[in-house]
């Protein structure tokens, strides 16, 4: 099940019935299955609590993958900064919602095994996105 959470923001407007079958039809192309990911959008003082308290990062972040996933079946909380994915959007000169969609999937593919720390990683990372992107309509 796909949950959405706010911690201390409002909800970000979107359809969130058509992001979950998204997600799902994004994780079936990796051959994954959907199970417990929670979503939870936030603001940039709660992601650099949970970096720092869970990661050891001091920093702010647009977010942050928990993965409790378990072959086939993907699983996770993911930590989403309405905060940084609006001053990203401004930075890119895209619409809110496009960045939000990006962020979205990007926890996603990092739970069905993609990373992106090097260089190389994060163009993969980046193309997939990318595709996934264009299968929300």
């Amino acid at each position: 099940m796909i949950r959405f959470l706010t911690d201390n923001v409002e909800m970000p407007v979107f359809d969130q019935q058509a992001v979950r079958r998204w997600i799902t039809s994004v994780a079936a192309d990796y051959s994954k299955r959907v199970g417990d990911i929670n979503y939870v959008f936030c603001n940039d003082e709660r992601i650099l609590q949970v970096n720092r308290e869970f990661l050891a990062h001091d920093y702010y972040t647009d977010i942050i993958t928990f993965d409790y996933s378990v072959f086939p079946v993907i699983a996770g909380d993911i930590f989403i900064s309405l905060d940084t994915v609006a001053t990203n959007a401004i930075e890119l000169g895209i619409d809110f919602k496009d960045e939000l969609n990006r962020i979205i999937i990007h926890g996603v593919l990092h739970l069905t095994g993609q990373g992106d720390k090097t260089p190389e990683t994060r163009l993969e990372m980046t193309r997939k996105e990318n595709l996934a992107l264009a299968k929300l309509t």
